[in-house]
């Protein structure tokens, strides 16, 4: 007898998003800061995999300042939750995009006199004034105006009658690898910043700062907002931060379940390109979860999952939709029990970090990595 049609299938492989976790860690993020430090959520590539509606939504209720995203796509579906956030597009628009800043009240990053022209165009056909925030490059390489030239780009920003200057940023580079590089990135933005006449920075949004370069950031002006993404989720980038003691809490966990439970004789290859031969007659759980899900190809014979609390090692290589682990010395293991890529059970835990590490790869890139057909389940009490 088949199931009622309302019931939802069991969950193969999903990843849970606590959201309260997420609220306490804004709020002890904002209580280590100065007070006069605004904070700025990035929660682009969909909110770093966790989400965009819910996980802005929350931010916006624990009292982010400011949203920035990639895109104009981003942007649109944030400003679905409704006006009154400020949302700073970080990176550079199309010319077919402009049109959207005035229809979504959207801030845009200017780097180039050329962007000047075509917002003032964009305001003054939309008949209102749009916010811009100038990026000023100092040793990135990437976006923003080159240092020596920002004051010039803010000139025709501050004389263009249908923009308005909401604030003036630059990217570090190596903020968790080469301090003295940062130190001077931070020098030549405050020279610039400083050469822009007409500019109050108290007026404006002022940032440098994200998650890895939070331990260089001065406590005075005219620094007055930080951008936090990764730190947000309770993943620290770089463990000498001076926000090391916050002691932020994981927000994302990466479950799968067991789909079959088999022995095998020593000698057996593992999957394609039998990469991983048996030494022992072994106990093998097949996961319901692969690259197609979001586990790296690149954990194949590396990394580890928990099963029933216990570690369980990768065997052979992580096809698209199973994995087979080693559960030999994991006693009762059977057909849906739960396995855990990322978090904690029972007494032990794999952290994000740790699954990055065993497929050569950053933190950033495995919340971005987790696809669509992975569903994210909301834990949304607050629990303080």
């Amino acid at each position: 007898m088949s199931p009622p049609r309302h019931q939802p299938t069991p969950l193969r492989c999903w990843a849970e998003i606590d959201l309260a976790a997420l609220e306490r860690n804004l709020r002890l993020i904002r209580a280590s800061l100065p007070a006069h430090i605004r904070y700025v959520a990035v929660v682009k590539a969909d909110a770093y995999g966790h989400g965009l509606h819910q996980t802005a939504a929350r931010l916006m209720h624990a009292g982010a300042d400011l949203f920035a995203v990639a895109n104009v796509t981003e942007a649109a579906a944030l400003r679905e939750l409704g006006p009154g956030w400020p949302i700073l597009i970080l990176s550079p628009l199309l010319p077919a995009e402009d049109s959207y800043l005035a229809e979504y009240d959207l801030a845009a990053t200017v780097s180039s006199v050329e962007e000047v022209a075509r917002f003032e165009a964009a305001g003054q056909a939309a008949g209102r004034t749009i916010a811009v925030h100038m990026k000023i490059d100092t040793g990135m390489g990437r976006l923003g105006v080159w240092h020596a030239d920002a004051p010039g780009l803010c000139a025709q920003i501050l004389a263009a009658p249908h923009l308005k200057l909401a604030g003036v940023f630059t990217h570090f580079s190596s903020p968790d690898e080469d301090p003295a590089f940062t130190a001077g990135q931070r020098r030549l933005f405050l020279t610039a910043l400083d050469r822009c006449a007409g500019v109050n920075p108290a007026d404006i949004f002022v940032h440098a700062d994200n998650s890895s370069g939070l331990e260089s950031m001065p406590g005075s002006s005219p620094f007055n907002a930080v951008r936090v993404g990764l730190l947000q989720f309770g993943i620290l980038p770089h463990p000498n931060s001076m926000l090391a003691q916050v002691h932020t809490e994981p927000v994302f966990s990466f479950h799968t379940r067991v789909g079959l439970v088999k022995n095998l004789p020593a000698g057996t290859g593992i999957s394609y390109g039998r990469t991983h031969l048996l030494r022992r007659d072994s106990r093998v759980a097949i996961l319901c979860a692969g690259y197609g899900d979001g586990l790296p190809r690149a954990a194949s014979n590396r990394g580890q999952v928990l099963i029933r609390g216990q570690r369980c090692p990768v065997l052979g290589r992580v096809t698209m939709d199973q994995t087979v682990v080693d559960v030999t010395d994991v006693p009762g293991v059977i057909c849906g029990d739960e396995a855990v890529l990322v978090g904690r059970q029972l007494e032990n835990e794999i952290s994000i970090a740790e699954f990055s590490r065993s497929a050569d790869t950053i933190p950033w890139e495995t919340l971005c990595s987790v696809t669509k057909r992975v569903p994210r389940v909301y834990r949304t009490a607050l629990g303080i």
